[in-house]
């Protein structure tokens, strides 16, 4: 199986979430499912269910990560060598040439895009348009209202 580049904050936030899945929701609904069983008639009991359905949505997550994990590679861009090029995990500064406007991305990987945070994916058209320039550069990229260039400012492994 192909291996995902993740972030080392990714791959953290992953295993939080996994620890908290196993540590407290399973037993917590294992203990649902209990109290549920106790009231009686199961077919009619829509407590029972619904912790049913909790427990297979909290399973299936755990399965997720754990196969999410053991498929990435963790990155540390911090580790890298400061090249000044655009790669996974850099953060970029970018001002787009139209309107002056500055915005700032890291780039990371598919499941930690979160472009209110700054964050965007590897996959994203405007971090493949940026992968491999360096600062000084201009790059245009194929956005929904058209083509935009923006210059690259600076690029920061942290």
């Amino acid at each position: 199986m192909k291996r995902v580049p993740i972030t080392l904050r990714g791959a953290e936030s992953l295993r939080n979430e996994l620890k908290k899945l196993k540590s407290e929701d399973r037993p917590n609904v294992i203990k649902a499912i209990a109290e549920a069983r106790a009231h009686g008639d199961l077919s009619e009991n829509a407590e029972y269910h619904a912790a049913r359905e909790q427990q297979g949505f909290i399973e299936g997550r755990i399965k997720e990560i754990e196969a999410k994990l053991s498929n990435a590679e963790i990155i540390d861009v911090t580790q890298m060598a400061a090249t000044g090029k655009v790669i996974f995990g850099a953060t970029v500064d970018l001002e787009d040439e139209g309107s002056g406007v500055k915005v700032t991305y890291q780039i990371v990987g598919e499941d930690e895009a979160d472009i209110k945070s700054g964050r965007i994916s590897i996959g994203s058209p405007i971090a493949r348009a940026l992968v491999g320039k360096q600062s000084g550069d201009v790059v245009e990229v194929a956005a929904p209202g058209g083509v935009r260039s923006y210059e690259i400012v600076a690029v920061r492994y942290t």
